[in-house]
Protein backbone atom coordinates (compact mmCIF):
# COMPACT_ATOMS: atom_id res chain seq x y z
CA UNK A 1 0.00 0.00 0.00
CA UNK A 2 1.05 3.74 -0.92
CA UNK A 3 2.12 6.53 1.44
CA UNK A 4 -0.68 8.59 2.97
CA UNK A 5 -0.67 11.14 4.85
CA UNK A 6 -1.06 11.32 8.78
CA UNK A 7 -1.16 13.16 11.74
CA UNK A 8 0.33 12.24 15.17
CA UNK A 9 -0.91 13.98 18.27
CA UNK A 10 1.70 13.05 20.82
CA UNK A 11 0.56 13.65 24.10
CA UNK A 12 3.92 13.60 26.90
CA UNK A 13 4.89 14.96 29.82
CA UNK A 14 6.70 18.47 29.77
CA UNK A 15 10.31 17.16 29.90
CA UNK A 16 13.68 17.73 27.80
CA UNK A 17 14.85 16.23 24.95
CA UNK A 18 11.82 14.28 24.06
CA UNK A 19 11.84 16.13 20.95
CA UNK A 20 15.06 14.27 20.50
CA UNK A 21 14.23 11.23 20.84
CA UNK A 22 10.91 11.31 18.36
CA UNK A 23 13.16 12.69 15.84
CA UNK A 24 15.25 9.51 16.30
CA UNK A 25 12.72 6.90 16.30
CA UNK A 26 11.29 8.57 12.82
CA UNK A 27 14.88 8.61 11.15
CA UNK A 28 15.92 5.68 12.38
CA UNK A 29 12.11 4.70 10.18
CA UNK A 30 13.13 6.90 7.29
CA UNK A 31 10.07 8.99 7.57
CA UNK A 32 10.33 12.53 7.63
CA UNK A 33 8.65 15.05 9.39
CA UNK A 34 6.36 17.53 6.72
CA UNK A 35 5.28 19.78 9.74
CA UNK A 36 5.72 20.16 13.67
CA UNK A 37 4.09 22.02 16.36
CA UNK A 38 3.89 21.93 20.22
CA UNK A 39 1.58 23.17 22.53
CA UNK A 40 0.21 23.16 26.01
CA UNK A 41 -2.81 20.43 25.91
CA UNK A 42 -6.17 20.99 27.96
CA UNK A 43 -4.79 18.88 30.37
CA UNK A 44 -2.53 20.32 33.16
CA UNK A 45 1.22 19.30 33.07
CA UNK A 46 0.36 17.40 29.79
CA UNK A 47 1.59 18.66 25.91
CA UNK A 48 0.88 17.99 22.84
CA UNK A 49 3.14 17.65 19.70
CA UNK A 50 1.25 17.54 16.21
CA UNK A 51 3.33 15.95 13.98
CA UNK A 52 2.75 15.11 9.95
CA UNK A 53 4.07 12.27 8.55
CA UNK A 54 3.64 10.78 5.01
CA UNK A 55 4.23 6.94 5.40
CA UNK A 56 2.34 3.37 5.38
CA UNK A 57 -0.58 2.33 7.32
CA UNK A 58 1.93 -0.23 8.85
CA UNK A 59 4.77 1.72 9.02
CA UNK A 60 2.80 4.68 10.69
CA UNK A 61 1.75 1.38 13.30
CA UNK A 62 4.60 0.50 14.22
CA UNK A 63 5.88 4.56 14.95
CA UNK A 64 2.92 5.36 17.00
CA UNK A 65 3.44 1.99 19.15
CA UNK A 66 7.41 2.41 19.66
CA UNK A 67 6.81 6.36 20.75
CA UNK A 68 4.44 4.94 22.87
CA UNK A 69 7.06 3.26 24.82
CA UNK A 70 9.25 6.27 25.30
CA UNK A 71 9.35 7.12 29.19
CA UNK A 72 7.56 11.02 29.20
CA UNK A 73 5.08 9.94 26.53
CA UNK A 74 1.38 9.02 28.06
CA UNK A 75 -0.39 8.27 24.29
CA UNK A 76 0.35 9.14 20.66
CA UNK A 77 -3.27 8.73 18.44
CA UNK A 78 -3.11 8.47 14.56
CA UNK A 79 -5.33 10.44 12.53
CA UNK A 80 -6.00 10.81 9.00
CA UNK A 81 -6.74 14.31 7.31
CA UNK A 82 -10.47 13.04 7.22
CA UNK A 83 -10.91 12.54 11.25
CA UNK A 84 -9.48 15.98 12.27
CA UNK A 85 -10.45 19.73 11.83
CA UNK A 86 -7.05 21.33 11.29
CA UNK A 87 -5.03 24.50 9.77
CA UNK A 88 -2.28 26.15 9.20
CA UNK A 89 -1.11 30.13 9.72
CA UNK A 90 0.86 32.16 6.94
CA UNK A 91 2.68 35.27 7.08
CA UNK A 92 3.60 37.26 4.04
CA UNK A 93 5.76 40.10 3.49
CA UNK A 94 4.73 41.48 0.20
CA UNK A 95 6.73 44.46 -1.61
CA UNK A 96 3.85 47.50 -1.51
CA UNK A 97 4.68 48.47 -4.37
CA UNK A 98 4.19 45.44 -6.25
CA UNK A 99 0.58 44.83 -4.40
CA UNK A 100 -1.00 48.12 -4.39
CA UNK A 101 -0.62 48.25 -8.04
CA UNK A 102 -4.43 47.87 -9.60
CA UNK A 103 -6.80 46.36 -7.37
CA UNK A 104 -4.65 43.15 -6.59
CA UNK A 105 -4.34 43.84 -2.53
CA UNK A 106 -8.68 44.29 -2.74
CA UNK A 107 -8.89 41.62 -4.48
CA UNK A 108 -5.81 38.87 -2.44
CA UNK A 109 -7.86 39.98 0.64
CA UNK A 110 -11.41 38.99 -1.17
CA UNK A 111 -10.37 36.03 -2.88
CA UNK A 112 -8.10 34.27 -0.30
CA UNK A 113 -9.34 35.68 3.06
CA UNK A 114 -6.48 37.23 4.07
CA UNK A 115 -6.06 39.45 6.78
CA UNK A 116 -3.77 42.72 6.12
CA UNK A 117 -1.62 42.34 9.49
CA UNK A 118 0.85 45.80 8.57
CA UNK A 119 1.60 48.17 6.29
CA UNK A 120 4.29 50.19 5.93
CA UNK A 121 5.73 52.06 2.53
CA UNK A 122 8.22 49.32 1.84
CA UNK A 123 6.15 46.33 2.68
CA UNK A 124 2.60 44.43 3.56
CA UNK A 125 2.37 42.08 6.11
CA UNK A 126 -0.63 39.60 4.89
CA UNK A 127 -1.88 36.61 7.45
CA UNK A 128 -3.41 33.60 5.61
CA UNK A 129 -4.82 30.93 7.95
CA UNK A 130 -6.53 27.46 5.97
CA UNK A 131 -4.66 24.02 4.47
CA UNK A 132 -1.90 23.86 3.14
CA UNK A 133 -2.84 23.83 -0.09
CA UNK A 134 -4.90 27.08 0.61
CA UNK A 135 -1.64 28.95 1.39
CA UNK A 136 0.27 27.41 -1.01
CA UNK A 137 -2.17 28.88 -4.08
CA UNK A 138 -1.73 32.32 -2.13
CA UNK A 139 1.75 31.77 -2.14
CA UNK A 140 1.88 31.37 -5.91
CA UNK A 141 -0.04 34.21 -6.71
CA UNK A 142 1.67 36.80 -4.36
CA UNK A 143 5.11 35.53 -5.92
CA UNK A 144 4.70 38.08 -9.11
CA UNK A 145 3.99 41.03 -6.63
CA UNK A 146 7.31 40.77 -4.63
CA UNK A 147 7.62 38.09 -2.06
CA UNK A 148 9.98 39.49 0.77
CA UNK A 149 9.25 36.64 3.03
CA UNK A 150 7.46 33.91 3.62
CA UNK A 151 6.92 31.88 6.79
CA UNK A 152 4.24 28.82 7.21
CA UNK A 153 3.39 27.15 10.80
CA UNK A 154 2.74 23.83 11.60
CA UNK A 155 -0.56 21.99 11.80
CA UNK A 156 -2.47 22.32 14.66
CA UNK A 157 -5.39 20.42 14.62
CA UNK A 158 -8.34 18.52 16.81
CA UNK A 159 -9.87 15.35 16.76
CA UNK A 160 -13.46 15.32 15.25
CA UNK A 161 -13.80 12.03 17.68
CA UNK A 162 -15.71 12.27 21.58
CA UNK A 163 -13.58 10.57 23.04
CA UNK A 164 -10.56 13.20 24.38
CA UNK A 165 -7.70 12.47 26.49
CA UNK A 166 -8.96 13.35 29.87
CA UNK A 167 -10.85 9.87 29.52
CA UNK A 168 -8.25 8.20 28.16
CA UNK A 169 -6.12 9.29 31.25
CA UNK A 170 -8.73 8.03 32.91
CA UNK A 171 -8.67 4.45 31.83
CA UNK A 172 -5.00 4.59 32.55
CA UNK A 173 -4.90 5.46 36.49
CA UNK A 174 -7.66 3.25 37.07
CA UNK A 175 -5.89 0.20 35.18
CA UNK A 176 -2.55 1.05 37.03
CA UNK A 177 -4.59 1.31 40.22
CA UNK A 178 -6.32 -2.07 39.78
CA UNK A 179 -2.37 -3.33 38.56
CA UNK A 180 -1.32 -2.24 41.91
CA UNK A 181 -4.60 -3.80 44.26
CA UNK A 182 -3.01 -6.93 42.18
CA UNK A 183 0.21 -6.84 43.14
CA UNK A 184 -0.40 -6.07 47.21
CA UNK A 185 -2.60 -9.06 47.50
CA UNK A 186 -0.08 -10.94 45.15
CA UNK A 187 3.13 -9.91 47.35
CA UNK A 188 0.38 -10.52 50.40
CA UNK A 189 0.21 -14.36 49.97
Amino acid sequence: MGKQEYTLSLFSEDHIGILNQITIILTRRQINIESITASESAVDGVHLLTLVVKTTPEMVRKVAKQLEKLVDVLKVFVHTSEEIIYQEIALFKVSTKGILSGNVIDHVVRAYHARILEVSPEFIILEKTGHKSEISELLDHLKPYGVLQFARSGRVAVTKQVRELNSYLREMDEANRMKTEETEVYNRN
